[in-house]
């Protein structure tokens, strides 16, 4: 997907809470809004170059928000609300090939008491359930999830399940948000409870998939499958 929107290079200062971020544009200190709620402190570094993006609503409180920024070179996106769309252009282009046979996409479905990022289905009404992921923790090509504990992710998993004794499908993606990254694997330390639900679905038959993307200061998009070590 292609970003529309004026963007542009700052360099990051600091981050005093996890809605905001201090920048420097053209040498001024401006606030920005950051629009991921994970915690980013290895990406986020003073001193870092970060990519805004111009928001046009008048309303609001900043300017730009915090989309991206490098990390040794390697840029990566950490806008929350990237991935499901980076997603959903794959799905409708057929890019996913364990989900090629879908044909009808449908955001924001409702399955017993969850709401999953996705509903497909295919000619015969046959469905499939997706939650998506967005990974933005990587150490030496090793990329994680999450970042910051989730009961909400490990509700989405366990429900995933009910899907798949409903007779459905029932997939999870983790969409890792930069280029050249060797695998995905749960970050344990972090959530152990979210790892052993991961696990525990895909022993129950949800399918768990790893993409990765090119990304550039105004695009992203999903570009390969990445091993996922569980």
């Amino acid at each position: 997907m292609i970003i529309n929107k004026n963007i542009i290079r700052s360099e990051f200062i600091r981050r005093p809470n996890r809605f905001q971020a201090y920048v420097k544009i053209n040498g001024v200190e401006t606030m920005v809004h950051v629009p991921n709620t994970g915690r980013c402190r290895e990406i986020l570094i003073p001193g870092c170059t970060v990519i805004l993006r111009e928001e046009t609503n008048p309303n609001r409180k900043t300017k730009f928000d915090l989309i991206a920024a490098y990390k040794e070179g390697t840029l990566i996106n950490i806008d929350s609300q990237i991935p499901n769309k980076v997603v959903e252009e794959a799905l409708n282009n057929k890019k996913i090939k364990l989900l090629n046979k879908y044909n009808k996409v449908q955001r924001e479905k409702t399955f017993g008491n969850s709401r999953f990022d996705f509903k497909i289905e295919d000619e015969l009404q046959n469905e499939c359930y997706v939650e998506v992921k967005g990974v933005t923790l990587e150490e030496n090509g090793k990329t994680m999830f999450p970042d910051a504990p989730t009961e909400r992710g490990k509700k989405h998993l366990l429900e995933l399940v009910e899907v798949k004794k409903s007779n459905k499908e029932a997939a999870v993606i983790f969409l890792i948000q930069m280029e050249n990254v060797k695998y995905f694997t749960p970050y344990d330390e972090m959530d152990m409870d979210f790892a052993n639900a991961l696990r525990f679905a895909h022993k129950k038959g949800v399918h768990v998939m790893a993409y990765n993307c090119k990304v550039g200061e105004n695009f992203i998009t999903l570009d390969q499958s990445i091993p996922v070590v569980l």
